[in-house]
């Protein structure tokens, strides 16, 4: 006995020591194992609540002070490369919204509405109301958009700070500051090793409440959806990269996904892989000044997978209800997808809510629409974490490609 006790004791030493990658899919495999074996005890689901909890509390406070830090102490030279990370991040969604709309009229797909309860979450009703909101957000209390995670006033007053201590404080106050960022990322670091406990709950309340019934129910839509998720992931992003920096693009695709898309599949939230993503440009090489605005930035306007949801939930509703778009409509949806895509929420379901405004665009009822978005409730499990993956990859992906290309032009110029 005390020899097997002294056999497991090396086992999980040898593993808390291993790659982190490693000790996550472990944490996959036990989740979904005790998951089958034991899914009445849902306390293990805590594991997976306070992994996320801690995420997405520190990294309002992550993202406002390495903002600051990095405005205050920035170099001249960056804005080439925000301006050319923000047209990166809109062109990627529009295709993918583009991508999205030829997906659903080759695969016209139908789904049952009679029978879904309604959702009873308040959705925007008109693409004004949005715009009104994002620009209401970005003016509100810097206090409360750090308690609620409002991510686009967060880095608003940021960088209102950081240009100001750029421009009034001293040396010592910046150092301050950047000593503050410094300790705030260890925290990040310490709740990160936290990471394999934490899915292990996650994945553990996903198959004990679904088992492998979600992949039956709904399994058109499903496939559809993450058909065009993997395409934009594999084959688009990897395109747009390649032109980029001019070289195979896959080797840090794969960086990408196995270390931030795996994450942002089980929290299911952009906002808090945002630290995932910031240890992983930190790690990269990629500039702190550069990756601390653009990181998060991206999980703001950086949403394909929020514009393929939004697209393909609207179609498919007009094909449940026999109504067929036109060409031209159905690309000025996905200008509007995009649109509202860039707005959504950074936490799991944000796109989901944003479907009735774009089904007010071929008349489809609100009740209607909203019966969509229970559906999309309903597939969440799987919709929503492709989604999330796709998004939040994505921020790394291009903010390291971006990197990669000006550090590049720079060792070129010198030569």
């Amino acid at each position: 006995m005390k020899k097997r006790f002294n056999c497991i004791i090396k086992t999980l030493s040898k593993l808390f020591k291993s790659n982190l990658m490693i000790r996550i899919l472990t944490g996959v495999i036990i989740g979904a194992i005790l998951a089958l074996i034991c899914p009445q005890y849902k306390g293990i689901t805590f594991l997976g609540t306070l992994f996320v909890g801690a995420l997405k509390a520190v990294a309002p406070i992550l993202v406002f002070i390495l903002v600051t830090s990095s405005i205050s102490k920035a170099q001249a030279g960056l804005g080439k490369k925000f301006r050319k990370i923000i047209f990166l991040y809109i062109a990627s969604t529009f295709i993918a919204a583009i991508l999205a709309v030829f997906a659903s009229r080759t695969f016209p797909v139908s789904i049952m509405l009679s029978d879904i309860a309604g959702a009873s979450n308040a959705a925007p009703g008109a693409l004004g109301e949005v715009f009104r909101n994002i620009v209401n957000e970005v003016v509100s209390n810097p206090v409360k958009a750090i308690m609620n995670a409002n991510y686009l006033s967060i880095l608003f007053w940021a960088i209102i700070t950081g240009l100001s201590l750029k421009k009034l404080a001293n040396e010592n106050t910046i150092r301050t500051v950047h000593d503050f960022a410094e300790s705030v990322s260890l925290i990040v670091k310490w709740i990160i090793q936290c990471a394999p406990l934490g899915i292990m709950g996650l994945v553990y309340g996903a198959v004990s409440e679904s088992g492998l019934e979600i992949f039956t129910t709904y399994g058109k839509l499903l496939l559809l959806l993450v058909g065009c998720m993997l395409a934009i992931s594999l084959i688009i992003n990897p395109i747009i990269v390649a032109v980029l920096i001019r070289r195979n693009p896959y080797p840090l695709l794969w960086q990408c996904l196995k270390e931030s898309a795996v994450s942002a599949f089980f929290t299911r939230s952009s906002a808090a892989n945002i630290p995932v993503n910031m240890d992983l440009c930190k790690r990269m090489g990629v500039d702190e000044d550069f990756y601390s605005v653009s990181i998060p930035l991206g999980s703001t306007i950086n949403m394909n997978g929020a514009a393929v949801t939004i697209t393909v939930m609207t179609l498919v509703t007009c094909q449940t209800m026999g109504i067929t778009p036109s060409l031209g409509s159905a690309l000025l949806l996905s200008i509007i997808a995009t649109l509202a895509a860039c707005g959504a929420s950074g936490v799991a379901g944000g796109s989901l809510l944003l479907i009735p405004m774009a089904c007010s665009l071929f008349g489809i009822s609100n009740d209607v629409a909203m019966q969509v978005v229970a559906v999309g409730f309903i597939i969440g499990v799987i919709q929503d974490s492709f989604e999330t993956a796709l998004n939040s990859s994505g921020d790394a992906f291009f903010t390291i490609a971006t990197d990669m290309q000006e550090r590049t032009k720079c060792e070129k110029h010198k030569k």
